[in-house]
């Protein structure tokens, strides 16, 4: 269940950040700026999605580690 979850937000995270390729630079700006100041819409979603996104990233360099040590 939780790799479905986890499929889910990752879903939604490359969604997330295919809209932000069609931003200017200001509009960058103002979201860094309000994602520094928490001010963003959904920022309680969109902290989740990006500390998924950390927690899978972190798994990802476990497993290539294990694999690595277990070819060795």
């Amino acid at each position: 269940m939780k790799l479905y979850y986890s499929l889910i937000i990752v879903a939604i995270i490359l969604v997330l950040s295919a809209c932000d390729q069609n931003k200017t630079g200001s509009e960058k700006v103002m979201d860094n700026a309000n994602d520094i100041l928490d001010r963003r819409p959904g920022e309680k979603v969109r902290d989740a999605a990006e500390d998924v996104g950390d927690e899978l990233k972190g798994a990802g360099k476990e497993i290539k580690e294990t694999v690595k040590d277990a070819t060795n």
